[in-house]
């Protein structure tokens, strides 16, 4: 069993002037006590939802992980997940591209259909309108990227999409390509994009109750022992339905908590991730609004981490 880390917010005591230094530091630390991987999200504008307020203070994704990557040897480094439509669907994948030379092959492809209309209309991107214009452009974004990983530069013409030359070199450093982690849980298209595309998927665990989110985030994490297992027979059928292995597929999951003497302690953590990987995760992602003091870190590290690495 793994455990990764995401960094959603930004609003740190004394940020912006130490936002560089205080991340720097949470990646080291991540890196240091054994983290698998570190994920920022792929925002623009604060997303409220117990996160902080629309105008808080947000990074671009891209922009920050060569920078993650400079200061950490081994931890893996991804955005949970890019917005299909935010980006030239060609230069994406040279940005990850680029991300996994020079970090030495550890770069992860976080990809989604997108959601955020606000942020994209506030900046002047053109947002998609419906669910499965949405959804369509995420399965040409995830058939561009093998397409230009496999080193085929043959033209690609799609319904929204078209690549006269879509050339990669350098070619990635991860074999056969970047890991490719598809968020979301919708059963009849997303998960069967993860059957066909996907090396990872991603499923909200929710949020512990003790902290101030939506309460129906706080709903999936007391019912994800039933919640999970359920999306996941639903990937293992569209598995079998396209003869894809299942167990090829790692199993993920992104949550809040909060690890502090007055909120959740590092055995219930334990117990946790227990739970999870007895309904079949593989590595589970937390965020934390205390990340900053590094102190969770270190007593994940120190406490958690040793105790499930076997799992």
């Amino acid at each position: 069993m793994k455990v990764g880390l995401q960094l959603p917010q930004f609003d740190w005591p004394g940020s912006p002037q130490n936002i560089g230094p205080k991340l720097a530091e949470i990646a080291k630390t991540a890196d240091r006590v054994g983290f698998t991987s570190l994920w920022l999200m792929d925002h623009f504008f604060g997303i409220e939802q117990g996160y902080g307020p629309v105008d808080a203070p947000m990074l671009e994704g891209y922009s920050v992980l060569p920078f993650l990557a400079a200061v950490t040897e081994q931890i893996k480094l991804g955005l949970m997940v890019t917005g299909a439509f935010y980006r030239p669907l060609g230069l994406l994948v040279k940005m990850v591209t680029t991300l996994d030379v020079i970090s030495g092959g550890r770069a992860y492809l976080g990809i989604g259909s997108g959601w955020y209309r606000r942020e994209a209309n506030g900046l002047g991107m053109p947002y998609p309108e419906t669910a499965r214009e949405r959804l369509g452009r995420l399965r040409e974004t995830l058939q561009i990227a093998k397409q230009m990983w496999n080193g085929d530069s043959s033209p690609y013409k799609g319904r929204y999409y078209q690549l006269d030359e879509p050339l990669n070199q350098p070619k990635p450093l991860s074999k056969p390509h970047p890991p490719i982690l598809i968020g979301g849980g919708g059963e009849k298209v997303t998960l069967r994009l993860v059957a066909k595309y996907g090396d990872a998927s991603n499923l909200h665990l929710g949020c512990h109750p003790d902290l101030y989110y939506p309460e129906i985030l706080s709903e999936w994490y007391r019912t994800y022992a039933d919640r999970l297992p359920k999306k996941l027979a639903v990937l293992r059928r569209h598995c079998d339905d396209i003869g894809r292995n299942y167990d090829d597929i790692e199993k993920t999951v992104l949550g809040a908590i909060k690890i502090a003497p007055d909120a959740m302690p590092p055995e219930e953590l334990v117990e946790l991730c227990h739970g999870l990987h007895d309904v079949g995760i593989d590595q589970a992602i937390f965020n934390m609004p205390n990340v900053a003091d590094i102190t969770p870190l270190e007593t994940i590290g120190r406490e958690v981490i040793p105790q499930i690495e076997h799992l």
